[in-house]
């Protein structure tokens, strides 16, 4: 739960200055990997994100949460910050994100079965607090958010 909590806690620290910033957060995860903790920092713009927005978001935030961890409170030891961007398959996790992007192509991953799957490709038609909608084959499927563990946008080559 550490992580989780961390994750929140940094989200509510650096959000406010990202978009002053003018870009999107998009996601925060604190993760670890071998023996190192890994803050991942994950933003967007309209104009998409180059290596300098990244660099600019880093060294403001980084700055930011020293200033806001001076009792090691936050981050008991030490860790990695990376910024970069959400990718092309972009995690959609706020109801902005869902509005957004309506009537794109998206992965989706459960925790459990649904309709003996636990994998999902298809248009997003809708969501709501307890559900998402997907189409498949021309066919409606309802997936509850309880069961979703991960959705994303799929990538289309033509």
């Amino acid at each position: 739960m550490q992580k989780q909590s961390t994750a929140s806690r940094v989200t509510a620290i650096i959000s406010p200055t990202i978009e002053e910033m003018g870009f999107e957060l998009v996601d925060v995860d604190y993760v670890k990997e071998g023996q190192d903790w890994y803050l991942r920092v994950y933003i967007d713009h309209e104009n998409g994100i180059d290596l300098n927005a990244c660099e600019r978001v880093s060294r403001k935030i980084d700055t930011l949460l020293d200033e806001n961890d001076r009792d090691n409170a936050l981050f008991p030891g030490s860790y990695i910050l990376e910024v970069s961007s959400p990718g092309l398959t972009r995690p959609l996790k706020k109801e902005a994100d869902f509005v957004k992007y309506q009537g794109r192509l998206v992965n989706v991953k459960t925790y459990s079965p649904v309709e003996g799957r636990k994998e999902f490709e298809g248009i997003l038609r809708g969501h709501s607090e307890q559900e998402i909608t997907i189409e498949i084959d021309g066919q409606l499927l309802k997936i509850p958010r309880e069961k979703i563990s991960l959705v994303h946008l799929a990538v289309v080559f033509n």
